[in-house]
Parts: C-alpha cells; sequence; structure tokens
C-alpha cells in the first residue's frame, strides 16, 4: 500500500494542508515545517501524486507531444531530444501518434481530456490550420518544423524550405550536373510544396539545365526507394534532390539494386541530416537543420506560455547548411 499524506502529516505532528503546501510548488510554508515534512516523507518513503497535485494548483505539467511521421527515422531522434528536455523542466510529455490523421478534432478532445498545459505540434507536413485549430480550444500551442510565415498565427519554430530548395538546386549546379530531379515527399505535404518551389526557383531561369519531378507517397524508406525504382525504368537524372533524408536512403538503396554507382552514375542530396546519414554505408550529402536548436527554442516558448498564454505568435527561423558527403559528385 502506498503511504499517503495523512500518514506524513502524523508523523510530521502537522496538519494534512501543510504537506500538501510543502510539495506544491510556490506554495508558502515556514522553513520548520518544511523540514519536519520533508524527514516524515522520507522515513516513511512518501512520493507525492503528481495527479493529486494538479488538483491544487490547476496544472498538470502535462504537454501533449504530437507527430504524424513515425515511420521516419529522424523523429526518433527528435522525440529523444524532446522527451528528455521536458523532463529536465518538471514536465511530462504526453505522445501523440497522428500517422495518417489530418483532422485535428479528435486530437483537441483527447489532449483536453488529460487536462494537458501546452501543446508541441512536431511535424513539418501538417498545414498551418492544424496547430491552430489548438490555439482556437484555448490551449497554448508551438507548431515545430512547422511552415514559416511572416505573421503566424502560432508559434512557428523551424527551417525556410524553400531556401532549402534554392540550396539544393546551387549545390547541384555548381558540380556542373545538367539533368536534374526532384523527388519530393507527399505532394501535398506544406515542406514538399516549399521545398520543390526554392529548387524549381533557381532552376527557371537556367536554359541548358533539364528537370523534372516525382513524389514519393510517404517520408519513408519503402515510399522513397519503390519511387527511384520507378524513375529508374527509364534514363535516369545526373542528379536527384530527394525531400527528405530517408527519401534520400531508399533511393539509394534502389539506385544499388539496378547496378548503378554512386555518385558516378547517379548524385543524390537530401535533407534533415539524421543521424544514419553520417553512417560510412551511407555517406549521404545533404542539408543540415539544427534539429536541436529547434527543440530548445520549441520548449523554451511553451514554457514561456505556460506563464502568458496569450503570448503574440512569433515565428524562429534556423539557418540550414550543406553537409559534403560522397553521393555528389566533388566540386
Amino acid at each position: 500500500m502506498s503511504v499517503t499524506l495523512k500518514e506524513v502529516a502524523e508523523r510530521a505532528g502537522v496538519s494534512r494542508s501543510a504537506v500538501s503546501r510543502t510539495f506544491t510548488e510556490g506554495a508558502s510554508v515556514s522553513h520548520k515545517t518544511r523540514r519536519k515534512v520533508e524527514k516524515a516523507a522520507e522515513e516513511l518513503g512518501y512520493h507525492p501524486n503528481a495527479l493529486a497535485s494538479s488538483l491544487t494548483t490547476g496544472r498538470t505539467k502535462l504537454i501533449g507531444l504530437i507527430s504524424n511521421n513515425f515511420h521516419n527515422p529522424l523523429f526518433l531522434e527528435v522525440f529523444d531530444l524532446f522527451t528528455r528536455s521536458l523532463q529536465d523542466r518538471g514536465l511530462r510529455p504526453l505522445l501523440v501518434n497522428l500517422t495518417e490523421e489530418t483532422d485535428p478534432a479528435s486530437s483537441v478532445r483527447l489532449l483536453r481530456q488529460y487536462s494537458v498545459d501546452g501543446v508541441i505540434v512536431a511535424s513539418s507536413t501538417l498545414s498551418p490550420e492544424f496547430a491552430k485549430a489548438f490555439r482556437d480550444a484555448r490551449m497554448p500551442v508551438v507548431h515545430s518544423f512547422g511552415r514559416f510565415a511572416s505573421a503566424p498565427s502560432v508559434h512557428v519554430v523551424g527551417i525556410d524550405n524553400v531556401e532549402c530548395g534554392r540550396m539544393a538546386a546551387r549545390t547541384l549546379l555548381k558540380r556542373g550536373y545538367k539533368k536534374l530531379a526532384f523527388l519530393g515527399g507527399p505532394r501535398e505535404a506544406t515542406s514538399t510544396v516549399d521545398r520543390r518551389a526554392g529548387f524549381f526557383e533557381v532552376l527557371k531561369g537556367e536554359s541548358e539545365i533539364e528537370v523534372s519531378e516525382s513524389y514519393a507517397t510517404a517520408y519513408s524508406f519503402d515510399a522513397g526507394r519503390h519511387e527511384m525504382l520507378r524513375l529508374l525504368e527509364g534514363p535516369p537524372a545526373e542528379a536527384y534532390f530527394c525531400g527528405d533524408d530517408v527519401l534520400s536512403v531508399g533511393a539509394l538503396s534502389a539506385v544499388e539494386t539496378k547496378g548503378l554507382r554512386i555518385p558516378e552514375d547517379v548524385g543524390i542530396i537530401g535533407l534533415n541530416d539524421m543521424e544514419m546519414a553520417g553512417w560510412a554505408n551511407i555517406n549521404l550529402t545533404t542539408i543540415r537543420q539544427p534539429v536541436r536548436q529547434i527543440i530548445d527554442s520549441s520548449i523554451e516558448l511553451v514554457v514561456a506560455m505556460l506563464d502568458e498564454p496569450d503570448r503574440y505568435p512569433e515565428a524562429r527561423l534556423f539557418a540550414c547548411e550543406v553537409i559534403e558527403r560522397g553521393t555528389l559528385r566533388p566540386l
């Protein structure tokens, strides 16, 4: 049987409310009473009940952490960083899997049931309207890896995906490639739309460049491999900008299956710089987005909103950089 608050009060010789105040952050209690309560709690092996204390404070310390792409290994890194960083701040992540979900209504209902203090939508594919649904439900919300807007309706922390598309195009042009291709993720995903826009913007005025586009059904290894195998039924492009590292790894697998060489026959550049991109057997040239900084900034914002829920929405952008490895011909 667990030790009760009443037993601690009796052992310490104080009231139950004094015990409750001792374990309630910010509550007023004398130093002498605190020492007596903490000593009694240690002797009895008492630990305060977080759910019970939420009834007193009005806060659960639960932060809903939402994503819709659990097939992408990058998000294993993302969730590891998010959960550890939240726990280091005394907050508890409530993980919500929204794979193939686009309607926020059920997620809003779920997180209301748990009385979360805030919400982090960690997705580069969900639209801004998805995160806005939580704000409309009066939940503090931050959209991590979300779509940039100069006047966002909710806090957005991420990268400029249009600029990443430009970076990929410039990188391929510098290496002298003439026949280029964009291999994106789901056609309707905001990240796909923006990365394609930047890529084609740079190539639009290049009369000597031949460029094509195609799309995978998901940001996943299997989808990237399947689409590249389909493309390789015909003559390949000289180089592909795959709109995500995990697509790139699937594409690399397909190229090798067809007996072609990387980078001699086909070049590939990805985006994200997930951990496995640097593995020796992959060695992917890619565009790195600063995941840790995005996560730290997102948590900073959601924590600030716990005390200032009506804080004016802002967009925080982080710069990306090309990471040179072995899947493009050298400069």
